[in-house]
């Protein structure tokens, strides 16, 4: 690196993994780049067993199929050397503090190996980015049509605003579909045509409601109301999930 200085190694760390959720998926691939104060590079990467099956909307993204890691080690198995590789210097990456991170300390606990993000500086290359270029209506309406959005403005300003971003994006970006439907393909999260509810906690499998989360992800929802509804009753009194996908749960509890 030739502008950051460093006041002790760090260690930047770029995961692949089963799905988004860092509470509930798995790693699949951990990549760990260490840059010396002195500039000399030292790398570790593994292959890693999740013990789960890989989506294959997450396989589209990252290449990486169950065929890929079978027979390679678990996290458990590499937890110890992970940690030994990262030591108490800093962290960086891009998305680093809301993803990697979060997902590498659950994998942690999982291994029941102590591991903390104190006294070490993270830093986010995406937080960075978006800190500089901004990500806001305002931001959109200066990039793709040239005007000043009031700091003031109310809804009724924001909505016009928001057709004229569209459309100047439509003209902005010439591999952009002109249709509807090919933009909201082009929206969808990985999956999402598969979707039963709005949040992607639950999926259909080959016409069945299926769990897309947790330990119970590719169970299906009226197997697992028959065998744990105690489960199903934690999400139905758990305010991080949705009233439609409460609803869901409620539907199978109430046809078994």
């Amino acid at each position: 690196m030739k502008n950051l200085e460093l006041l002790k190694p760090i260690v930047f760390v770029d995961l692949e993994t089963t799905g988004l959720n860092p509470s509930s998926d798995r790693i699949v691939e951990v990549s760990l780049l260490k840059i010396h104060a002195d500039g000399h590079e030292d790398y570790l990467a593994e292959l890693i067993n999740p013990g789960i099956p890989i989506p294959e909307e997450a396989t589209a993204i990252h290449g990486i199929s169950d065929s890929d890691v079978a027979g390679k080690p678990t996290f458990k198995h590499c937890a110890s050397q992970i940690k030994e590789f990262i030591g108490d210097h800093d962290i960086g990456g891009f998305n680093v503090k809301r993803f990697d991170l979060p997902l590498l300390e659950t994998e942690f606990r999982r291994a029941a190996i102590k591991f903390s993000r104190g006294n070490r500086a993270i830093v986010d290359a995406q937080v960075i980015y978006h800190l500089f270029e901004k990500r806001d209506l305002e931001a959109a309406y200066y990039k793709y049509c040239g005007k000043q959005l009031d700091k003031k403005h109310r809804s009724d300003v924001d909505v016009r605003a928001t057709v004229e971003i569209l459309d100047a994006q439509v003209s902005f970006y010439t591999e952009l579909p002109r249709d509807t439907v090919g933009l909201h393909q082009l929206c969808c999260a990985p999956g999402e045509s598969n979707w039963i509810d709005a949040s992607g906690r639950f999926v259909a499998v080959e016409g069945e409601i299926t769990f897309n989360f947790g330990k119970y992800k590719g169970k299906r929802l009226k197997d697992i109301a028959k065998k744990d509804p105690s489960y199903l009753d934690w999400i139905l009194h758990n305010p991080d999930f949705s009233l439609e996908t409460q609803e869901i749960v409620l539907k199978a509890l109430d046809e078994i």
